[in-house]
C-alpha cells in the first residue's frame, strides 16, 4: 500500500472516529441479539395449508365472539360458529397454551375472533426467572441465551414459538383486525418466534410491546401474511438472521424505529455483483407508514423488497451497516423495485422534546398517533443507505419528499468492530439508482422532492439515472444501460468535510436523555443554527481578516491585490449565504468557490514580486478552490482518492497561517531606530550638486575659516558619467 493511499485511510478514520457517536450513543444500539448464525440454507419458503386446523384457541365469552363475527360473509360466519363449538369442547383459551400443545412438525393453530391478552404469560417474572444472569442491553433489556428463553420464555415475550417446525398460526377473521393478541406494553415481545423453521403467520394483529411484536429469529423457512403490527416502542416486524423468508401483503405503522426489519438476512450473495442466484427474504404488497421509518435493515443483505408502499414516516426507508453484532456486515445486495416511496416527511422529535417520550410506553399515546424516534435519522427523506454495497434501486416512484429522495453514505469498519485497515473504506460502493420515477405520482402529477440525491461522495461504483434533479453534490456519475456501466466514475476514500461535520453534529441525539443536538436541522436548527451554516460563517471570517491584514500591510498599493480582496469577499459572502440554503442544491455554493478561487489566484499574482514562495502557495490554493468548483458543479473529477475540498481546507489552514505571519513582520531597524515603512516607501532625496570652483581656486589654499578650497573637477566628472575614481589623499589630477 502506498504512503499516500496510507495517509488518506489514516485521514478517513480519524474523520470517522470523530463521527462515531453517530452510531454508538446510548439509546441508539439497534437490534441487540446473543451470537447467532445463519441457517445452513437448505429449507424453503413455506406454503399455506387451506385444511382443518390441528388446534384451536378462543375465548369463553360466546356473546363477544358471536358479536364480532356477526358482519362476516355468511361462510365464513358459518365456519367460525362450527369452530367455536370444537373450540368451546377442546380448545385453548390462550395461544400459548395452544402453542405448547404442539408435539410434532406440520400442525396448524387457528385463533378464533377475540382480544388475546394471554393473561398466564403477561406477570413479571418470579423465582429463578427473576434472576437469571445475562448481559443487558443498551436499552436495558438482558440478552438471553437460547437456553434461558426455554427455561423462563415469559420473562420477554407474551407469547414464546421456541423449536417449533413447519408451525402455521392463523386468524380465522374475515380481516386481520379481528383477532388481536395484546401485549399492553408489559413485554419485550408479542410473539417470538425462534429456531423455528417453516413457521407461517396470517391474518391476525400484534401490538403494544415495548420492543417488537412479532420476532422471527435464526429461522430457515417463514412467511408473514395479512398480519398488523401497531404501537412499539422499536420494531413492528423483526426478522433476524434468518433465510427462505417472504413478508406479503403487511401493514405496520406508529413504531418507534421501523415498521419492517429484515436485519442479518442471510448473506447468501455476498462476494457476487448484481446478478445473483436468489434472495434470503422477499418483501411484497405491503404498507408501512408512520414510522420513524418504514422499512430498515441492519445488515439486511440479500432482501427482494418489491410493489409496496412506505409513506408517512420520517424516512421511508434504510439499510446500514452501521451497529456492531449484526452477522453478515457491511450490508450488501439488497434490491429495491417497483415500490410507492412518498411523502415520508413526519418528524416526531417533537415528541422527545416536549417529555412525552420520556413517559411509560403505556402513557405515551401511541395510539393517538405518538412515534418516540429511537436512533437520529433525516427526517423527509425517501430511501438512505449508511455503508451499503451492490444495493439496486430501480422503477421505483418516488416522490414528495421535503430533504432528498436517496441519501447515501459510507461507515468506516471499525464502527461495526474491524480494525483491518483493508477493510476501513470498504463500504458506499456499486449501488446503482435507474429508472425511478422522481418526483411525480403514479397518476404522472408532479410532486417533487427537494432535492433528489444527497451523498457524501465516498465510495466507488455508484450511479445515478441521468434525469435526476436537485442533488448534492451537483453532478453525479452516471449509470448505463447495463448494470455495472457507470459514466464519470469516482473512487475516494473519504467523504466531503462539511457533510461529515454535520454527521458529527447529527450523531448527539438520546431519547432516554431528550438529547436533541443544537446545530442539525434534523432537529429543528435553521439559519445561523446549523452547523454547516456556523462553519461557512466561521472560516469566512478567518479567512477574510487574514487576507485583509495581507492586503493592508503589504499590497494596499496594488490594484490587481485590491480587486482580488473583493472579488474574494463577495466570495466568502456567498459561501455563507449558499450555507443557509443546504436542503435546497442550488449553484450558489459553487458559484462561491469559483469566486474565492479567482480571489486566491489573483492574490498570488500580486505576491510574487516581494514574497514569492506565499504567492504560489496562494495560487496553489486558488488552483484547488476552482478544482472544488468544477467538482461540485461540472463534473466530479476521477482518478483522485480525496475531494479537492480536503486538500482546499488543509493547505487554507497553512495559508491563514502563513498570511498572519507575514501581515504581521516586523522588518529591520535603522541606526537610528526608525523602522524602515514597506507599504509607501519615500523615494530617496537626489543629491545635492557640488558646487563648481573657479580655476583661481585650484590651488588656493585653506580660508581663515578653515574651509578648503574645491578642487577643479577632472574631464570624467564634467562628462556627466557620474563615475569618481578614488585616489589617495593628496595625490593631484592624473
Amino acid at each position: 500500500m502506498s504512503w499516500t493511499r496510507r495517509f488518506v485511510l489514516a485521514l478517513t478514520v480519524v474523520l470517522a472516529a470523530l463521527a462515531a457517536a453517530l452510531f454508538t450513543a446510548p439509546g441508539a444500539q439497534a437490534h441487540e441479539e446473543r451470537p447467532v448464525t445463519f441457517p445452513d440454507g437448505s429449507g424453503s419458503v413455506p406454503k399455506l395449508r387451506t385444511g382443518e386446523p390441528d388446534l384451536l384457541v378462543c375465548k369463553t365469552d360466546r356473546a363477544d365472539f358471536e358479536r364480532r363475527i356477526s358482519g362476516f360473509p355468511a361462510t365464513l360466519k358459518a365456519r367460525n360458529l362450527a369452530l367455536y363449538e370444537r373450540c368451546a369442547r377442546t380448545g385453548h383459551r390462550h395461544l400459548q397454551q395452544a402453542v405448547d400443545a404442539v408435539d410434532r412438525p406440520g400442525l396448524t393453530i387457528a385463533i378464533l375472533p377475540g382480544l388475546y391478552e394471554e393473561e398466564p404469560s403477561l406477570p413479571p417474572p418470579t423465582g429463578a426467572c427473576a434472576t437469571l444472569k445475562a448481559p443487558r442491553s443498551a436499552l436495558g433489556y438482558q440478552i438471553l441465551s437460547y437456553e434461558q428463553q426455554r427455561q423462563c420464555p415469559h420473562n420477554q415475550n407474551l407469547v414464546a414459538i421456541l423449536g417449533k417446525k413447519n408451525l402455521q398460526i392463523e386468524g380465522t377473521g374475515a380481516s386481520r383486525l379481528d383477532v388481536v393478541i395484546d401485549a399492553k406494553y408489559q413485554k419485550l415481545n408479542a410473539l417470538r418466534a425462534d429456531g423455528t423453521d417453516g413457521v407461517y403467520f396470517r391474518n391476525f394483529t400484534a401490538q403494544r410491546t415495548t420492543f417488537n411484536s412479532l420476532y422471527v429469529l435464526a429461522a430457515d423457512g417463514f412467511v408473514i401474511d395479512d398480519v398488523l403490527t401497531r404501537w412499539n416502542d422499536e420494531y413492528g416486524f423483526l426478522t433476524f438472521a434468518s433465510d427462505h423468508g417472504l413478508y406479503k401483503n403487511c401493514e405496520s405503522y406508529g413504531n418507534g424505529d421501523s415498521g419492517i426489519y429484515p436485519g442479518s438476512a442471510s448473506d447468501i450473495n455476498d462476494g457476487r455483483g448484481y446478478d445473483v442466484p436468489r434472495y434470503s427474504i422477499e418483501i411484497t404488497g405491503c404498507r408501512s407508514h408512520h414510522n420513524m421509518v418504514g422499512y430498515s435493515g441492519t445488515a439486511g443483505d440479500s432482501v427482494y423488497v418489491h410493489d409496496n408502499e412506505f409513506d408517512h414516516n420520517m424516512g421511508g426507508a434504510s439499510m446500514d451497516s452501521a451497529f456492531p453484532g449484526h452477522p453478515g456486515l457491511p450490508q450488501n445486495h439488497a434490491r429495491f423495485e417497483r415500490n410507492l416511496i412518498h411523502d415520508n416527511n413526519q418528524n416526531y422529535y417533537r415528541y422527545v422534546a416536549d417529555g412525552t417520550c420520556a413517559k411509560p410506553p403505556v402513557e405515551r399515546g401511541y395510539e393517538q398517533g405518538v412515534v418516540c424516534p429511537q436512533i437520529s435519522m433525516p427526517p423527509g427523506t425517501g430511501i438512505i443507505t449508511a455503508g451499503g454495497n451492490w444495493n439496486l434501486y430501480e422503477n421505483n416512484w418516488v416522490y414528495g419528499h421535503q430533504r432528498a429522495a436517496f441519501y447515501l453514505s459510507a461507515v468506516p469498519a471499525f464502527i461495526r468492530g474491524e480494525s483491518d485497515w483493508g477493510k476501513q473504506t470498504d463500504t458506499s460502493h456499486h449501488n446503482r439508482y435507474a429508472g425511478n420515477r422522481l418526483g411525480v405520482d403514479r397518476a404522472g402529477n408532479a410532486r417533487p422532492n427537494r432535492s433528489d440525491v444527497w451523498w457524501d461522495g465516498q465510495g466507488s461504483g455508484n450511479c445515478w439515472q441521468t434525469d435526476t434533479g436537485a442533488a448534492s453534490p451537483g453532478t453525479l456519475p452516471g449509470c448505463g444501460a447495463r448494470r455495472g456501466d457507470v459514466f464519470g466514475n469516482t473512487d475516494r476514500l473519504v467523504g466531503e468535510p462539511v457533510k461529515l461535520a454535520q454527521l458529527l453534529v447529527c450523531a448527539d441525539y438520546n431519547v432516554q436523555a431528550r438529547r436533541l443536538p443544537a446545530g442539525c436541522d434534523w432537529y429543528g436548527a435553521r439559519g445561523l443554527q446549523r452547523v454547516e451554516t456556523q462553519l461557512a460563517l466561521g472560516s469566512s471570517l478567518v479567512l477574510a481578516l487574514a487576507g485583509f491584514a495581507l492586503w493592508w500591510r503589504r499590497l494596499r498599493g496594488s490594484r490587481l491585490a485590491g480587486a482580488a480582496t473583493l472579488i474574494g469577499f463577495a466570495g466568502l459572502a456567498l459561501d455563507v449565504a449558499g450555507s443557509t440554503l443546504a436542503l435546497t442544491p442550488t449553484a450558489v455554493p459553487a458559484l462561491a468557490l469559483l469566486l474565492t478561487g479567482l480571489w486566491w489566484t489573483l492574490l498570488g499574482l500580486a505576491l510574487r514580486p516581494t514574497r514569492p514562495v506565499l504567492a504560489w502557495t496562494t495560487v496553489a490554493l486558488g488552483a484547488l478552490t476552482l478544482l472544488d468548483a468544477f467538482d461540485k458543479a461540472v463534473l466530479m473529477v476521477p482518478g483522485i482518492p480525496v475531494s479537492p475540498a480536503w486538500l482546499r481546507l488543509l493547505l487554507g489552514i497553512v495559508w491563514v497561517l502563513w498570511a498572519v505571519v507575514a501581515a504581521g513582520a516586523r522588518t529591520p531597524h535603522t541606526a537610528g531606530g526608525e523602522r524602515e515603512r514597506e507599504r509607501n516607501p519615500e523615494p530617496a532625496p537626489d543629491p545635492e550638486p557640488a558646487p563648481v570652483p573657479t580655476p583661481a581656486s585650484t590651488s588656493a589654499p585653506a580660508s581663515a575659516s578653515g574651509s578648503a578650497s574645491v578642487p577643479e573637477p577632472r574631464p570624467e566628472q564634467e562628462s556627466g558619467s557620474g563615475h569618481t575614481e578614488a585616489r589617495p589623499h593628496g595625490e593631484g589630477p592624473a
